[in-house]
């Protein structure tokens, strides 16, 4: 069954990165994906859309997801900014970097800070969002740690490694 996912972040808080070790991740658990980033001349603070397809079977599309299964919302504030209509399906997903506001939530912010992923005074919350959206998606913490750690590296794969493994732990219903 294919799942068109949606991720919606901030240039600098790694939603490209996310949807990239997510395709990763479920490649490693047998399944077919792709990640596709949509940007232009973004800079940190400016929207970024990326997109993330799963599936059981090949999968023959390649065009950006009008509207998803689920919607991944990297920071609280882009609820201001866009009409979650316009980007999720009828009875679809929203899984949020906040307690609050979606199907899903994870204090993404809060463990990124807890493990210093931070850049320019942003939380990278990339890892710790690949987490809650794993758990969510039924992809295994095993791929997903594999996937991490074939991404970054020495002390870097270890923080991005705990920033997954608790969101994969404390994700939980919220609505």
């Amino acid at each position: 069954m294919l799942k068109e996912i949606t991720i919606l972040s901030f240039g600098g808080q790694g939603g490209v990165t996310a949807a990239r070790i997510l395709a990763l991740a479920a490649v490693k658990d047998g399944k077919f994906a792709q990640a596709i980033p949509q940007f232009g001349a973004e800079r940190r603070g400016s929207l970024v859309r990326s997109y993330l397809r799963l599936s059981d079977r090949e999968i023959r599309r390649h065009s950006s997801i009008r509207k998803a299964d689920v919607v991944s919302i990297f920071a609280e504030k882009i609820l201001k900014m866009v009409e979650l209509k316009d980007y999720l399906k009828e009875n679809g997903i929203v899984i949020i970097n906040s307690e609050t506001g979606g199907d899903y939530c994870v204090n993404a912010s809060e463990i990124a800070l807890s493990l210093n992923l931070v850049s320019a005074g942003w939380p990278i919350v990339n890892t710790a969002m690949a987490g809650a959206m794993a758990k969510v998606l039924g992809i295994s913490m095993d791929s997903l740690l594999k996937a991490i750690n074939e991404t970054f590296h020495g002390k870097l794969a270890e923080s991005n490694s705990k920033a997954a493994e608790k969101a994969y732990e404390v994700v939980h219903k919220c609505r």
